[in-house]
C-alpha cells in the first residue's frame, strides 16, 4: 500500500512539474496573440491545463491525506504540510483568480475575428492576478521537485524555511515584472520575440547556475572522505533521555558535537581493551587464510574468486555454546585487505572484525588472531568486514554454527543451506547450482539452517511435501512454533531462519528462488520428483509462536533512551559525489548520528523507512527484541533480530540491553547501500577508538 501511494504521489508530482512549466510559458505568451481569434484558442488551452493541474494536484493530496490516515506521521508529516499545499494552493489560486479572468477574456473575443485585440483586451490577457497563479505553479513545482529529493525528514520547520522564502521572493519578482508588462501591453501591443526571450531565459538560467554553482562546488568538495577520519567524529545523538549520565533531564533529542573527551567521572577504556579471554587453551581454534584463487563450483562453472582456505563459500565453522574459541586469520594476497566479522553472534568489541573501528585491516603478509567464547547458539556467518561490498561478493564468507552445549543429545539432520550469487554462474546453494539430492530416513527429524548472503535480493525459500515449524530468526529460538503449511520465508542480506520438520516417506523439497531451478530434495533413497508447488503466503512472524510468560522488557518499559532512526533516499553530497543516496536521518556517513549510550541503558528505537527499497538494518554486538510492527505489537514469541528487514513503508519498535560495551556499526546490509554511505554507530560513553578510516589509512570496513 506504501509503495502504490509513494510511487502515485511521485508521478503525479513528475507530471505536475512538466504540466506547470507548460502551462506558465503558455500564459506568459497570451498576451502575444496578435488576432482575437488567437487570443480566444489560446485562452481556451489555458483551461485544459488548468484541469489538468487540479487533477494532479489533487491525486498529490489524496495520496497524501491516505498517508496521513493509516502511517506513522514521519511518513507524511512533510507531505502533508509541505508538499500538499505547494501543489494545492497555486492551483486554488488559479481556480479563485485565473479562472474568472480566463472566462471573462473569453466572453470578451472572438473566435472567428482577424481583428488585433485592443487596449482593454490586452490589459486582460497581461494582468498580473491573471498570469501569476499560473507562474507560481511552475514555482511550486520546482519547490515540490526539491522538497521530494531533500524531505525535510526528521521534520523541522527550520529546514523548510530557506526555500520557502526564496520561493516568495520569485513569487513577488514575479508579479513586479507582469505588472511592469501589464503597463507596456497598455501604451502598445507587445511584439513576440522569441529569440529574445531565449536569450533572456538562458542568461537568467547561467546567471542561476553561475550563483549556485558556488554552494554546490563548495559543499561537493567539503563532501570528500579526509585521509584520516576516526569513526567517533560523527554527530552525537543522546536521543530522548529519562536518566542522561549528567543528571538533567534532556527534552527532546538532544544533538552534539562529537566528542572523544571521556567521562570524567571513570577513565576512557580503548576498544582494544574490550578484548575476549587473552589467556587459555582454547576449545576449538581454526585458521582461515585469505587468497584469491580460480574456483570450480560443484555445478562446473568457474570463478575467479576471493576465498578463505581456498574454498567457496569458507568452510564452515562449528563449536559448541560455551567455547572459547581462536580464529588465526591470514592474509596471503588479498591486496585491499581482509578482516573476519561474526555477523550476529555478539562478540566483545575487539573481535568484532570491523576495519577502523575495531581493528586495522589485515594487509597481505599480515596476520591478526581472534578470541571469544560463543555465548549463544544458533545459526551465524562470518565475512570479512573492509570493504565489505566486493569481498562478499567474491566469496570472503561462510557459515557458523553454535551448537548447544549438550548438542550431543540431540539426533537430527543438520543442513546449512547458504545462498550467493556468483558472478558468471548465478544464485548457488554454497558452491553448487541446480538441485542437490539427499538421502534421508523416513521419521528423522530435519532441520534447514537458511543464510542468505546477497545484496539486492529478496530471497524466497518454500518447503513443500511435509509441514514445518520455523525455530530460530537471527540465531535466537523461538518458543512454542507451530505447524506451518504453503508458507514461504524471505530473507534479505544477512537474515537467517532455522527450520525443522519430520521427513516424511515422500519427497521433500526446499525451493530457492521462484523457480523449480534451485533447490535440495530430500527423499528416503535420495531420487524421486519434486512435490508440484503449490501457492504460498508470505510467513510474518509478529504473531507467531507462543508468548513468553516472561521478557526482559516491553512496550510498556521505561527506557533509558529512545531514538528515531528515519530510513530515506534523497539528493545528498558523498565523497565527492552527487546523487540520489539512501540515508540515516537525512544524511550519509560521516554525518549520519551517532547513538550515544551508557552501559546498563535499556535502548528503544523507532525504524521508519520511508524509501521505496527495503533495508536490511544490521546492529552490530547486540540482538534487538522487536516490539511492533507498524504499531501492531508483536504478541507471539519473542522474536530477536540483528538483521532486522525493514520493507518500504514498514515501521518498528525494537530495544535492547546496552551490556556490550564498545563502538558498534550499525548499518544496512545490503552492502552496496552501506558502501554509499547507509552506516552509522552505536557508541557507549567512556569508551574510545585508536582506529580511523581514510584515504590515507588501510581500512575502508564497507
Amino acid at each position: 500500500m506504501y509503495s502504490l501511494l509513494i510511487n502515485l504521489e511521485l508521478g503525479a508530482l513528475m507530471l505536475f512539474v512538466v504540466f506547470s512549466l507548460i502551462t506558465a510559458g503558455k500564459a506568459a505568451k497570451i498576451i502575444y496573440g496578435k488576432t482575437e481569434k488567437q487570443l480566444n484558442i489560446q485562452t481556451r488551452k489555458l483551461v485544459f491545463w488548468s484541469v489538468c493541474l487540479t487533477l494532479l494536484a489533487s491525486i498529490i493530496a489524496g495520496a497524501d491525506t491516505v498517508l496521513a490516515a493509516t502511517a506513522h506521521p514521519l511518513f507524511w508529516l512533510d507531505r502533508l504540510f509541505v508538499r500538499t499545499p505547494l501543489a494545492v494552493l497555486p492551483v486554488l489560486l488559479i481556480w479563485f483568480y485565473s479562472i474568472p479572468r480566463l472566462r471573462k477574456l473569453l466572453h470578451r473575443t472572438n473566435g472567428r475575428t482577424a481583428l488585433a485585440p485592443d487596449v482593454a483586451r490586452r490589459r486582460q490577457a497581461s494582468d498580473p492576478a491573471f498570469i501569476v497563479p499560473f507562474q507560481l505553479s511552475a514555482l511550486c513545482s520546482a519547490a515540490l521537485f526539491y522538497f521530494a529529493f531533500v524531505p525535510p525528514i526528521p521534520f523541522q520547520w527550520t529546514a523548510i524555511t530557506i526555500p520557502i522564502t526564496s520561493l516568495l521572493f520569485f513569487a513577488c519578482l514575479l508579479w513586479m515584472l507582469q505588472t511592469r508588462r501589464n503597463q507596456l501591453a497598455a501604451e502598445a501591443p507587445l511584439i513576440y520575440r522569441p529569440w529574445r526571450r531565449r536569450l533572456t531565459h538562458s542568461g537568467v538560467l547561467l546567471a542561476l547556475l553561475a550563483v549556485g554553482s558556488i554552494p554546490f562546488l563548495t559543499a561537493l568538495e567539503s563532501s570528500k572522505l579526509p585521509d584520516r577520519l576516526s569513526m567517533m567524529a560523527g554527530k552525537a545523538d543522546y536521543g530522548i533521555a529519562n536518566a542522561p549520565s549528567n543528571g538533567k533531564a534532556m527534552a527532546g533529542h538532544q544533538h552534539a558535537a562529537a566528542s572523544s573527551q571521556p567521562s570524567t567521572e571513570t577513565a576512557p577504556v580503548s576498544v582494544k581493551e574490550l578484548t575476549g579471554p587473552l589467556s587459555g587453551n582454547p576449545d576449538r581454534r581454526f585458521t582461515l587464510t585469505a587468497e584469491r584463487k580460480s574456483v570450480t563450483l560443484g555445478s562446473g562453472e568457474q570463478v575467479k574468486a576471493w576465498t578463505y582456505n581456498g574454498q567457496v563459500p569458507g568452510p564452515e565453522l562449528r563449536m559448541r555454546k560455551g567455547e572459547l574459541v581462536e580464529v588465526i586469520l591470514h592474509n596471503k594476497d588479498i591486496e585491499a585487505g581482509v578482516t573476519l566479522h561474526w555477523h550476529g553472534l555478539d562478540v566483545p568489541n575487539a573481535e568484532d572484525g570491523v576495519a577502523g573501528a575495531t581493528q586495522d585491516a589485515v594487509m597481505p603478509g599480515e596476520t591478526y588472531t581472534y578470541r571469544f567464547i560463543a555465548e549463544q547458539a544458533g545459526t551465524f556467518w562470518y565475512h570479512s568486514h573492509q570493504n565489505s561490498k566486493t569481498a562478499v561478493q567474491k566469496g570472503l564468507f561462510g557459515a557458523l554454527i553454535v551448537e548447544p552445549s549438550d548438542a550431543a543429545a540431540d539426533h537430527f539432520e543438520d543442513i546449512t543451506v547458504i545462498t550467493h550469487i556468483w558472478e558468471g554462474a548465478g544464485m548457488s546453494i554454497g558452491g553448487k547450482r541446480g538441485i542437490q539430492r539427499k538421502k534421508i530416513a523416513p521419521g528423522t527429524t530435519v532441520k534447514l539452517r537458511l543464510i542468505h548472503t546477497d545484496d539486492w535480493v529478496r530471497q524466497s525459500y518454500a518447503l513443500t511435501g511435509a509441514s514445518f515449524k520455523v525455530t530460530a530468526i537471527d540465531g535466537t529460538d523461538l518458543t512454542g512454533p507451530s505447524e506451518l503449511h504453503d508458507q514461504s520465508l524471505e530473507l534479505l542480506t544477512g537474515g537467517r531462519y532455522d527450520i525443522t520438520f519430520i521427513m516424511p516417506d515422500s519427497p521433500v523439497f526446499l525451493r530457492v528462488g521462484n523457480g523449480d531451478s534451485l533447490g535440495i530434495l530430500m527423499s528416503k533413497d535420495g531420487h524421486g520428483e519434486a512435490p508440484i508447488r503449490r501457492k504460498t503466503t508470505t510467513f510474518d512472524p509478529t504473531h507467531y509462536g507462543t508468548a513468553a510468560t516472561t521478557a526482559p522488557f516491553d512496550l510498556n518499559s521505561k527506557f533509558d533512551r529512545e531514538f528515531m532512526m528515519v530510513l530515506d533516499n534523497r539528493f545528498a553530497f558523498f565523497n565527492g559525489g552527487f546523487a540520489a543516496y539512501d540515508t540515516i536521518n537525512g544524511a550519509v556517513f560521516p554525518n549520519t548520528p551517532m547513538f550515544i549510550v551508557k552501559e546498563g541503558d535499556l535502548v528503544k528505537t523507532t525504524i521508519v523507512n520511508r524509501s521505496s527499497v527495503e533495508h536490511p538494518m544490521h546492529l552490530h554486538g547486540h540482538h534487538m527484541l522487536v516490539l511492533s510492527r507498524n504499531n501492531e505489537p508483536v504478541t507471539g514469541s519473542l522474536w530477536w533480530s540483528d538483521t532486522l528487514d525493514v520493507a518500504p513503508g514498514d515501521s518498528y519498535e525494537v530495544a535492547f540491553r546496552a551490556d556490550n560495551p564498545g563502538i558498534w556499526m550499525d548499518h544496512c546490509h545490503n552492502l552496496v547501500h552501506a558502501a554509499a554511505g547507509m552506516t552509522m554507530h552505536l557508541m557507549y560513553e567512556g569508551v574510545v577508538s585508536p582506529y580511523e578510516v581514510g584515504t590515507a589509512t588501510p581500512n575502508h570496513p564497507e
